[in-house]
């Protein structure tokens, strides 16, 4: 936080070098068109100009997807088509301005629905949608792929859909289920039937993704903002064309990412491959308005829902159908959004349908909560609805039907690692003193009206099979190397306190090692997903153990007994006999390069992964090595979970709506970091505001040209939309499958508090649904004024 504020931390911008030229991009003005040509003649005979790079100088990239440089078709305004690099940001721009392109301009969409009617325009010419294909290939290894594929519906089944009906008879690309659906609908004492529309929307990530990369020996050292750090190693050699040995990517603090920065994006493939080419430092700096169009979206859902309920509240049945707006990569949530409902209701039987669709709009990828917060905006207020069709109160009906530890997530019905949802809702009923907020009157006088709501947000919260890497240097100073991100939360250190908890060692005799390649740095996931604290936790923990089973070895080669007889503490490894007879971790390490060999990390486990074996390789004859993959027994999904509660203060003269209370209680195992607990609890909440009543991307349906390309136009919430003092909780009950009990909640924070706020808002209007997230000021003023916001026409990306 101090080199935050001071400006002390560099970010990929602040890098200079010796002989650095400057990159800038020509981008398409168009939606949907083919490049003719392109003629730079007059920007390369201006002075200071000194190249041009275009998609033929770059690696092919595989067919469907978001290629670093179009080639030929432009499918979105702002996608890049060349870069020029000059001496300076100026002569690059006024080179741009002297380059001619010529277009062939084709049709565009911008609304999947419309893509799906007869006779809708394609957002590529082969097609509309992205199918995924899997083929056996030999001995039986599938063979995974993709195509674009023409597909439509019939006119029925558009009108069913934007009539809040089934979409009887239109062809979706992945289906699932489980349980006997019709025999729960059958069953079911009440049954709501709902059409729905969450709108995408862009990351805004404050630190654009600027790139600086040069080349010196035959290596690559790349600054990039990324939220990861070993997760990138892969894909940007792939994009570079070098082996992993020879890129050094350094990242050492990120302004921003929200999902969109998790692994290698296109556009970093230009700076590197063009420093190579001229054999000069380039830097790409990427505007804010690019950032908007190359920084990823959330991708959109128009969906129905029909949800069957016992007389009792229980669950019994739940049709949904999505379809996705996958922007110009076609990618989408849809089935994350339905395992969202799994988690929220547990219904005894489900079918899911879902459809990603092209449109010309800016590539979609994952946003805080891909899919899980879509579908949280727009479920709690039906989850109220159905809840007061059988007379159940509102938490007791989510209490009955919430993911517990022995319940099922998604499709797959798959099991979870513990879930203590029911705990947190009856923690956050007393903490928010719930009854008696309830039992004060709705009608504040004047304009004001009162309105609470309740929300789950929920999201899958670590991986396995990760390494870890450690290594005690002959001072006692334990080296913790992490490939973990820094993304701008305190997770890269979290996990890391895992291995000094397991060592017994004092915080401030540790030192992290992180941000560069070059400072051997293992094997790690990709910082999104929640997932940090508890894939990173067990990592760091195999690795401690592995490094304490090596001391006590050492000390029994040199002390007599067996490794058994030994215990750790105080900086030790000593006889559980005789504490006195013992070496210091400071010894162990001097022993560890004196033995070799495993010890001192010139031999290392076969299982670990190639870029732990080069980081081990580089550690090898400096101290005592720890090093080891991730095995620790178990199953299941470890999950997010976040119940929020909500209060509002609804005035109906203007539509708008205050903030006036707000508790969030995370079910997360441990807290292991309360400083990043808070800070993830109080961003999420935040953000959450945003996604029920702000923030959403506005095409021009005649044109396709977008209408929000900056923080201005699309208004992210702030600290001011939320109150300065709101309660942030836990449940504390640590999570049996990690050494440290904890889970991640980076996501569900903001899903709690859209379906919270989403909820609170029904309540206000007196059980009036939008289902829309947003729900802006001016549907509530038409719905007030009796002009009804139409939801069933499902329309997105518009006013």
């Amino acid at each position: 936080v101090p080199g935050k504020v001071t400006g002390e931390i560099k970010y990929a911008e602040d890098y200079k070098a010796e002989g650095m030229v400057f990159a800038r991009l020509l981008t398409s003005p168009l939606p949907s068109g083919r490049v003719v040509n392109i003629d730079a003649s007059e920007a390369l005979r201006m002075d200071g100009v000194v190249g041009i790079l275009t998609a033929d100088d770059l690696p092919p990239a595989a067919p469907p997807g978001n290629p670093s440089l179009a080639s030929e078709y432009v499918t979105y305004v702002g996608q890049p088509i060349l870069a020029v690099a000059a001496t300076s940001e100026e002569i690059a721009e006024s080179a741009i301005d002297n380059i001619r392109v010529d277009f062939e301009r084709r049709d565009f969409a911008v609304d999947p629905l419309e893509s799906l009617t007869p006779g809708g325009n394609n957002a590529y010419p082969e097609g509309n949608v992205l199918v995924r294909t899997r083929e056996e290939g030999p001995e039986g290894t599938p063979i995974l792929g993709a195509e674009i594929r023409d597909i439509k519906w019939p006119q029925s089944a558009i009108n069913a859909m934007r009539a809040g009906n089934e979409p009887v008879g239109g062809e979706f690309t992945t289906e699932w289920s489980f349980g006997d659906i019709d025999a729960g609908f059958a069953e079911a004492a009440a049954i709501i039937e709902e059409p729905f529309v969450t709108m995408g929307y862009a990351h805004h990530s404050l630190e654009a993704r600027t790139s600086m990369a040069y080349w010196e020996n035959g290596k690559v050292y790349f600054h990039g903002s990324s939220q990861s750090q070993s997760a990138n190693n892969a894909g940007l050699a792939r994009m570079l064309n070098i082996d992993l040995a020879d890129l050094v990517f350094i990242n050492e603090a990120t302004g921003g990412g929200f999902g969109s920065k998790i692994g290698p994006y296109p556009i970093m493939a230009v700076a590197g491959n063009f420093s190579r080419i001229l054999n000069r430092p380039v830097q790409l700096r990427i505007t804010r308005e690019q950032e908007f169009y190359i920084g990823s979206a959330r991708s959109g859902i128009q969906g129905w829902i029909k949800i069957g309920v016992r007389e009792n509240g229980k669950v019994c049945a739940v049709d949904l159908a999505i379809v996705n707006d996958g922007g110009a990569t076609g990618g989408g949530s849809g089935n994350s959004s339905a395992q969202h409902t799994t988690v929220c209701l547990q219904p005894e039987a489900m079918r899911y349908r879902g459809i990603s669709v092209y449109t010309n709009t800016t590539p979609r990828g994952a946003q805080r909560g891909p899919g899980q917060n879509e579908m949280a905006a727009v479920l709690a207020p039906m989850t109220d609805k159905i809840a007061a069709e059988v007379g159940v109160d509102r938490i007791a009906f989510r209490r009955l039907n919430a993911l517990r530890s022995d319940g099922f997530q998604g499709g797959s019905q798959g099991p979870v690692t513990s879930s203590f949802i029911a705990e947190a809702l009856d923690q956050g009923r007393r903490a928010f003193d719930w009854d008696a907020r309830e039992a004060q009157p709705k009608d504040l006088g004047g304009s004001k009206k009162r309105g609470l709501g309740i929300g789950i947000g929920y999201h899958g919260a670590g991986g396995r099979g990760y390494d870890g890497l450690l290594k005690m240097a002959t001072n006692g100073t334990l080296h913790i190397h992490s490939g973990v991100g820094n993304l701008g939360t305190y997770s890269y250190a979290a996990n890391c306190r895992a291995a000094a908890e397991a060592m017994q060692m004092p915080w401030e005799n540790c030192e992290i090692h992180r941000g560069r390649t070059d400072r051997h740095l293992p094997h790690s996931s990709g910082q999104g997903g929640s997932n940090t604290v508890f894939t990173h936790g067990r990592a760091m923990w195999v690795a401690a153990e592995d490094m304490i089973a090596k001391m006590k070895e050492i000390a029994a080669m040199d002390l007599g007994g067996s490794s058994d007889d030994y215990e750790i503490g105080g900086e030790r490894v000593f006889k559980s006999s005789d504490p006195s007879q013992g070496l210091t971790y400071a010894q162990t390490a001097q022993r560890a390069i004196e033995l070799g060999g495993k010890f001192d990390g010139q031999e290392y486990p076969d299982d670990i992964n190639p870029i732990t074996q080069l980081a081990t390789q580089g550690l090898a004859g400096t101290g005592l090595i720890g090093v080891a993959k991730d095995k620790i027994p178990g199953q299941g999904q470890p999950p997010g979970n976040i119940v929020g509660f909500c209060e509002i203060e609804l005035d109906t003269d203007t539509g708008k709506i205050e903030i006036t209370d707000y508790a969030g209680i995370a079910d997360c195992g441990t807290v292991v970091h309360p400083k990043n607990f808070d800070n993830s609890m109080r961003g999420g909440m935040v953000w959450g505001v945003g996604l029920t009543t702000l923030e959403k991307h506005v095409y021009d349906p005649q044109n396709g040209l977008p209408a929000n390309t900056g923080l201005y136009q699309n208004k992210p919430p702030t600290n001011m939309d939320v109150p300065v003092d709101t309660i942030q909780q836990a449940v504390n009950i640590p999570d049996p499958q990690s050494p440290i009990g904890a889970r991640g909640i980076g996501e569900p924070t903001q899903g709690a508090m859209a379906a919270a706020l989403a909820s609170a808002i029904r309540d206000a209007l007196d059980g009036h649904m939008f289902n829309t997230a947003p729900t802006t000021t001016d549907m509530i003023i038409d719905h007030l004024a009796g002009n009804e916001y139409s939801t069933k026409s499902l329309k997105t990306n518009t006013f």
